[in-house]
Order: C-alpha cells, then structure tokens, then sequence
C-alpha cells in the first residue's frame, strides 16, 4: 500500500472511530477539549507510524490504547497520579487488540450517548450546540462546518473553542439525566442525532455519498432514547425517519460507489424491516395523541415513498400537503425547497419553479448547492436544456462531496447532449 493510499486508509479509520475515541477520552479526564487533544495526538502518532508498519488489525482499539496512554501521561504530568491516575486505574482499564471489539460495542458505545448529553447542556447556544456536535460527533472539519452553515470559518471555530471552554468551565457532568432535566434537553438531543443520521445519508464532503456506519449509529442511539424517553412523541418520529431513511441506504450508490437518486433506485432492495420497525414508531409516535411534531411529519413523508411500489406510484400530493403542514409548523427555507420539489412531481415543474425562482432571493441559500442542483432539474424538464446545464455546473461547483459533484457534472453533459432523463 502506497504512502498516499495509508494516509487516506487512516482518514477513513478516524472519521468512523473518532466519535468513539472522543466519547471514552472524555469519561476517564472529564473534559471534552482535552480528550479531543490526546484522540488528534493518537492520530498524529498514527500518521507517523502507521505508514511504516501497516495498519493494525484493530486500528481503533490501536488509537483507543495510545490515546489513554497520552492521559496518563498527560495526569502525571500535571501532579494528579495521586487522584486521577487512581481513578483511571479502577474504572478505565486499557484497551488491547484482544478485547477492542467488545469494548468499542460496550460501554464506549454507550458513552456516545453521554458525550451527546454533555454537549447538548442548556449552558451552550444552539449554534456551540451544532457546531461542537459536527465537529466531535461526526468529524468534519471546521471548514466543512462552515460550508454548511453559510458563516465564516473563524465563526464556527470560535464556536468550538468557547462551547469547549465553558463545558469545562461550568463542570458539565459526563452523564445522561433524569426527570426534567432530560426532558430539557431532549429537543436539543435529537436535534444532534438528527444531523448525525444526514451526515451519514449525505456525506457534506469526501469521496463517498454516504456514510453508513454513521446512520447507524444514529439510528442506534435513536432506539435507547425511544426507551428511556417512550413517551416523548418526537423521538419515536425521529426513530421512523432514521428507520425508513436508512431502509434505503444500499440502493443510494451502485457496485462502484456512484450515486443512484431516489427515483432511479431498485425499491425490491429497499430494507422490509427497517421499513416496518419505522411504521411501527410512527404508529407510537401518532398514538400519543398530539399532533405531529417536526420529525414525525418528516418520517410520515418517507413513510409515502416506501409505501409506494414504484416511484410512479408515489403520492405526491400528500407529500406536497405534509410538507406544507411541516412548512408551518418548522418554516425554513430548505422545508420550502423540498415543498417546491412535491409540488412539482404533484402538479407540474413550472409550478415548482416559481417556488425556487423565489428561493432564489433568500440569502441563506445562497452557497446551498442543492437550490441550483434542484431548479437544474426542473429546467430540464420544462426543455431549457441549455439554463439547466450552467444550473447543474454552478451545483457541481458549489458542492465538498466528490461523488456528488462528478453526478452533477454528468446531469449537466446529459443537458448538452439531449439525453436528461
């Protein structure tokens, strides 16, 4: 294996094991900023070694191992053996390669949920909240942040540092709450998972669309808040979603990692189980007897596609009806780009176009790819082959996901050449 080829091995390992890594760093120093130090020393070590020995067998539990290594030295260093080395020494044994998969599947999965809690404390704003969430949880970059949120990187940065600082500052427990303080909580909670599921579905950057170990680890935590919280009606919504979403996950890519859209997709393929643990938890969430929160409207819309046969059996005026009810209740403006997209496979891609040209003068989408992405494609549906293609360009331009770009680039060529479907 080439030099090049370990090194982009290495940033697969770390973008499925760091969330991890981060979780049990954080239970043994209590300390969110310096267990993400010793997990990128951890990495740094494997930059330098890995190349020249090979990658391990268990390259999570390699990084897990050296990492507590780099916390104890970091205790001794700082005159705490006495307390801190003590208590490591009790209650977080080092990780070997023998024991590695029973401990990642055991109680550092668990502390996930915990670091999740932790982040998600009422001391932080929604913007630290989401930011620290991206960053720790799901691995992106600052930049790739940024991107995002259509703000300066230094602003998400900044964001970072503060949120870590004041968990730090205010002794923010390493802990999952009860009573009225885990219902505080719970809307920022599932918010947090939610964004890790979509990273998951739609990788915002690298060389694959998707990320699946993420969705499932979403999906994961989903379940064991459905238990703790079972009357909470939006987690059960937020479980169908992420159920229905994830049935769909081996038919989004092709044997050699292209992308296959929604319509294109073989539905015989889709997850059966998944779709119907999904209808169960929506059925939960709708037997609460409140009316449908944002989640659960979201997972009554995929609930539509996977009922659906084929895609020319999909009821699309339903869909456009819940994404207005959903439009109402949560507005924003990529609610109204999706209503845009139902009303124009319900009623017509004119109809659907005046919606986008409208979106159109919304600032905030103004870096979004999938705008121009989506009015591409209804301009090639109403035959202005020649505006669709510069639209799917700009998309191709605007987007971090190389499998996602090279789709869009191909959707502009087929505009050229008279071949869009």
């Amino acid at each position: 294996m080439s030099s090049a080829q370990t090194h982009r091995t290495i940033d697969a390992i770390w973008r499925m094991e760091s969330a991890k890594l981060i979780a049990g760093l954080t239970r043994m120093v209590r300390d969110v900023a310096l267990a993400e130090d010793l997990a990128q020393d951890a990495l740094l070590i494997a930059l330098e070694r890995w190349p020249e020995t090979g990658i391990p067998d268990n390259p999570g539990g390699w990084l897990m191992t050296t990492a507590k290594r780099r916390a104890i030295d970091f205790m001794r260093r700082n005159k705490l053996r006495d307390q801190k080395y003590g208590e490591i020494g009790r209650t977080a044994p080092l990780y070997t390669e023998d024991d590695v998969d029973q401990a990642l599947d055991g109680e550092i999965s668990d502390d996930l949920l915990r670091l999740i809690f932790m982040t998600c404390h009422p001391v932080l704003s929604q913007d630290a909240r989401v930011a620290l969430t991206l960053r720790l949880l799901c691995g992106l970059t600052t930049d790739e942040i940024a991107r995002s949120f259509l703000v300066a990187e230094s602003t998400v940065a900044q964001r970072i540092v503060r949120a870590k600082r004041t968990l730090s500052a205010e002794k923010v427990p390493f802990e999952v709450p009860t009573g009225e303080e885990l219902n505080q909580r719970m809307a920022a909670v599932l918010e947090v998972i939610y964004l890790m599921f979509n990273e998951g579905y739609s990788a915002t950057s690298g060389e694959h669309w998707t990320r699946p170990l993420l969705c499932q680890e979403a999906l994961r935590l989903g379940r064991i808040l459905a238990e703790i919280a079972p009357n909470e009606q939006e987690v059960h919504g937020l479980v169908a979603l992420m159920e229905i979403q994830a049935s769909r996950l081996k038919t989004r890519i092709n044997a050699k990692g292209e992308p296959i859209l929604l319509m294109d997709q073989n539905r015989a393929k889709w997850d059966q189980l998944l779709i119907r643990r999904g209808i169960t938890a929506l059925e939960r969430s709708r037997k609460l007897g409140r009316p449908l929160g944002p989640y659960s409207l979201q997972a009554a819309i995929s609930a539509c596609h996977a009922e659906a046969r084929s895609a020319a059996e999909t009821d699309w005026i339903r869909i456009a009806a819940l994404y207005e009810a959903l439009a109402r209740l949560s507005p924003s403006p990529i609610v109204e780009l999706n209503r845009a997209v139902a009303i124009s496979m319900a009623f017509g891609p004119a109809f659907g176009l005046q919606i986008v040209d409208e979106l159109n003068k919304e600032p905030s989408l103004k870096g979004y790819h999938l705008l121009p992405s989506v009015r591409a494609d209804l301009l090639a549906k109403l035959g202005r082959y020649d505006e669709a293609r510069s639209e799917f360009e700009r998309a191709a331009s605007m987007t971090r996901n190389t499998r996602e770009r090279e789709l869009l680039l191909q959707r502009a060529a087929d505009c050229e050449s008279g071949t869009y479907q």
